[in-house]
């Protein structure tokens, strides 16, 4: 099979210690045929050095807050044939390029979009979606695992998460990389909307999932508390300047207000805010909208350089081998430190520890470099399970062995 080279893109501000947890993860990813760029501030550039194969990554200084500026940099830097993007706060499934990347053996294939996990490592935050001309998302319903080219109705495209995805390096440059007006939200459906006018395919791979930690940020406080709105609104007004009729902004505007109310009041009665917070949220997102209303846009976009330098190939620590623990969690000493030793060898490590309860399970990935499951041995771990399962150990072990088999 043939590999297509990959820039793997990920562009950090403000969180140094989830890039540090992010790169270790990419740095083991099982695929022959990566390079890893990092668009950073300062604290993230400086967290880069204290990993052992910083000298691997290409580093970019970016000190503006503009996520598609930042990407536009990384897309600049970026030699491989296909550039894919992660979050820092999300850490990748092993597997993870070698199912996203695969469909792009067809030719007719520009970008690829594959599934997020939420924060318990288990539930999904996002699978396939369209998005319409409002800026609204709809999911799809795929059949199975194998990658496949969704049909969303007319005047809709394939929406892709961008912390999980891929384009064709010379379509993605060709259309002006990302749209800088969007500091933040709906940068990346910005760019569906655009490829899917271009008449561009677009493609979902299941298989290909990341861990999606929702990290505090400028917008998004401890908790996923809401700090502000202003980014929100304006990016929703540059949106529908963008790609929706005029005549129907007014009644777009106020479904979006409406949306964004239940959404900061859902915070409140969650208690990830309070009472008083309703009224200030609200004015930053009326701000941010009259903002955007007025932002200089570029149409079209200009196109992006090529690359000045050859592709640099990551040395992935990964040696092709994978191990599955399990075991007690009395016993989780002597298992982790099992498992350090496998990953230090380059082995894939997945560390089972189980209690005597109906726990839900939850999913982490260790900075040793090893992936950790916890929770009870008669437990849930897809959401979809009873909530008491009478599993034995062997059986419990070999299910969730099974589970995980092609992610890792």
């Amino acid at each position: 099979m043939t590999h297509p080279t990959v820039s793997v893109v990920v562009v950090s501000r403000d969180r140094p210690d989830c890039l540090r947890l992010c790169l270790i993860a990419l740095a083991r990813l099982k695929y022959p045929a990566y390079e890893v760029v990092v668009v950073a501030d300062a604290a993230g550039l400086e967290a880069v050095q204290t990993l052992p194969f910083a000298e691997q990554i290409i580093q970019v200084r970016c000190d503006i807050a503009n996520i598609s500026y930042a990407r536009n940099l990384g897309i600049a830097a970026a030699a491989g044939r296909v550039v894919a993007f992660i979050d820092d706060d999300a850490v990748a499934e092993p597997r993870w390029l070698e199912h996203l990347a695969a469909p792009f053996s067809d030719p007719q294939v520009t970008a690829v979009g594959g599934y997020v996990r939420g924060r318990n490592g288990i539930s999904f935050q996002w699978k396939a979606r369209a998005v319409d001309q409002s800026g609204r998302s709809w999911p799809l319903d795929l059949p199975g695992t194998a990658p496949c080219a969704p049909t969303p109705p007319e005047g809709m495209a394939v929406r892709t998460e961008g912390t999980n995805m891929a384009i064709a390096r010379d379509v993605l440059a060709g259309l002006g990389g990302f749209d800088p007006a969007y500091h933040f939200y709906l940068d990346e459906t910005d760019l569906n909307m655009r490829l899917a006018a271009a008449g561009y395919r677009t493609m979902i791979a299941p298989l290909a999932q990341v861990h999606h930690a929702s990290a505090p940020s400028a917008q998004r406080g401890k908790g996923r508390a809401l700090r502000a709105l202003d980014e929100v609104g304006a990016s929703m007004a540059v949106f529908l300047r963008r790609h929706s009729p005029p005549k129907d902004h007014a009644r777009h505007f106020d479904r979006f207000r409406d949306e964004q109310r239940r959404r900061v009041l859902g915070r409140m009665v969650s208690g990830a805010a309070e009472p008083r917070d309703v009224a200030r949220l609200m004015a930053s997102l009326e701000r941010g909208i009259a903002e955007g209303k007025k932002r200089d846009l570029d149409d079209p976009l200009p196109p992006l350089t090529p690359p000045a330098r050859p592709f640099a190939a990551f040395d992935t620590q990964a040696n092709g081998q994978a191990a599955f623990l399990s075991g007690r969690i009395w016993n989780a000493g002597r298992l982790r430190r099992h498992a350090v030793e496998l990953a230090n060898d380059g082995v894939t490590v997945t560390l089972l520890l189980l209690s005597h309860t109906t726990l839900f399970h939850h999913v982490r990935f260790r900075e040793q470099g090893y992936w950790e499951q916890r929770g009870g041995l008669f437990g849930k771990s897809e959401r979809s399970d009873p909530l008491f399962s009478p599993w034995g150990m062997s059986k419990r072990s070999a299910r969730e062995k099974e589970r995980i088999s092609l992610l890792r």
